[in-house]
């Protein structure tokens, strides 16, 4: 009776995980396919178009850490309502201005909520099924954060009337509020969790100094710079070779349908081998090879690249997601995960603003794809040089 009930709350804490990741991306990343929509209505430029997908990524580098923390000490359940609320709120207000300003601020503090929720998601998969299954746990909420970045991407297509993003940012805060009402009802905190947070907190100087934390730290960087690059200005990207924004928009989704599966099977293999790093290392290797791809690829053939760069970011996405909990055996995850994503996105708040700033001046965005060149060899040191967190790296137990 007991197990049942275990494998119930089990369930419901990935299930709110996953809700909440598909709110989460839904609400940053449907911004992208309405960029031209965005600059005629509040008149921005392309590099203030690229700092407002990037927002919601500043404060999350900003205060991830701190967001870690603070989840450690209240709890799963509380932080994540606290950030629930935020991130509908910021989300729905988006939708009911008329300024930029107003724009970026509501930005914000979808924003502050995007930074206290994703702290905890690496907590909830640990909890509900150990560090043992904890990558095949985060694979199965990988997958909300998959299809939350697609779906946006289809609409342009799907609302070809849309003149005004202000429907767009209203039917996007729903899964908000809804993720926010299923952790209300259904999510309890787990019972080995409860009232134990504070006593298993490492110190903080001891995570700085974790070299294995860092690279996972710069894994997360360049996931990041590759990812937010690519759902920005693939679109443009298109559009540059001859698509519509409508067709640019419906290639770009094809990252989000062939990474959806491979959010999961990545993480699947890689358990099924005992094997963490090969995935890692191997992703940045596919990733500057695909980089390079862009700056030559026609239409028809952006169809299959965004599938590879899909299968290739999204797969890595929750392999790094889950390395806190791997690393950490159980201790601190909220600040381990917190340090992680505010070194990781950093690389999300700057890349695209840097790759807009370059389109503004060059008109091309070829530069941009070249430093992704760059970014995944870096990638690739870093996941030869990690620990290997497989089951065939720990030592065999002899009677």
């Amino acid at each position: 009776m007991t197990t049942s009930t275990t494998s119930r709350q089990a369930w419901v804490a990935i299930v709110c995980a996953w809700l909440l990741g598909y709110a989460m991306y839904a609400g940053l990343l449907c911004v992208p396919p309405i960029g031209h929509i965005l600059r005629e209505q509040f008149r921005i430029s392309f590099a203030q178009l690229g700092f407002l997908v990037a927002l919601p990524l500043a404060v999350l580098a900003a205060v991830a850490i701190p967001a870690g923390m603070l989840s450690d000490r209240i709890g799963i359940k509380n932080a994540t309502l606290i950030g629930a609320a935020m991130l509908a709120a910021g989300g729905f207000l988006r939708g009911a201005v008329t300024d930029y300003r107003l724009l970026y601020l509501f930005t914000g503090l979808f924003g502050l909520g995007f930074a206290l929720i994703f702290p905890n998601l690496p907590r909830l998969a640990h909890a509900a099924f150990g560090r043992e299954k904890v990558g095949l746990a985060t694979g199965v909420y990988s997958t909300g954060v998959a299809l939350g970045g697609t779906i946006p991407y289809i609409m342009p297509i799907l609302l070809p009337a849309t003149e005004s993003s202000r429907g767009v940012f209203y039917l996007w805060s729903a899964p908000a509020m809804a993720a926010f009402l299923l952790c209300l009802i259904a999510l309890k905190e787990p019972e080995h969790v409860r009232g134990q947070a504070v006593a298993k907190q490492s110190p903080p100087l001891r995570l700085l100094m974790d070299r294995d934390l860092w690279c996972a730290s710069m894994l997360m960087f360049a996931n990041s710079v590759h990812f937010y690059v690519w759902v920005t200005w693939a679109p443009s990207l298109m559009v540059l070779k001859g698509a519509t924004p409508e067709i640019g928009s419906a290639i770009t989704s094809m990252r989000g349908w062939a990474g959806l599966p491979a959010m999961f099977l990545m993480p699947l293999l890689s358990y099924r081998m005992g094997l963490r790093k090969p995935f890692l290392w191997g992703s940045g290797l596919l990733l500057a090879l695909e980089s390079l791809w862009a700056i030559y690829v026609s239409v028809p053939w952006g169809w299959v690249l965004m599938s590879l760069v899909g299968i290739t970011v999204s797969g890595s996405f929750s392999m790094i997601l889950a390395l806190p909990a791997e690393l950490s055996r159980g201790k601190s995850i909220g600040s381990a995960s917190g340090l992680m994503l505010s070194v990781g996105y950093i690389g999300g708040l700057i890349a695209p603003w840097i790759a807009g700033y370059l389109f503004d001046l060059s008109g091309t965005l070829d530069w941009s794809f070249m430093a992704l060149v760059a970014i995944g060899l870096g990638w690739i040191v870093a996941g030869a040089l990690i620990t290997e967190t497989g089951r065939k790296n720990r030592p065999v137990t002899r009677d």
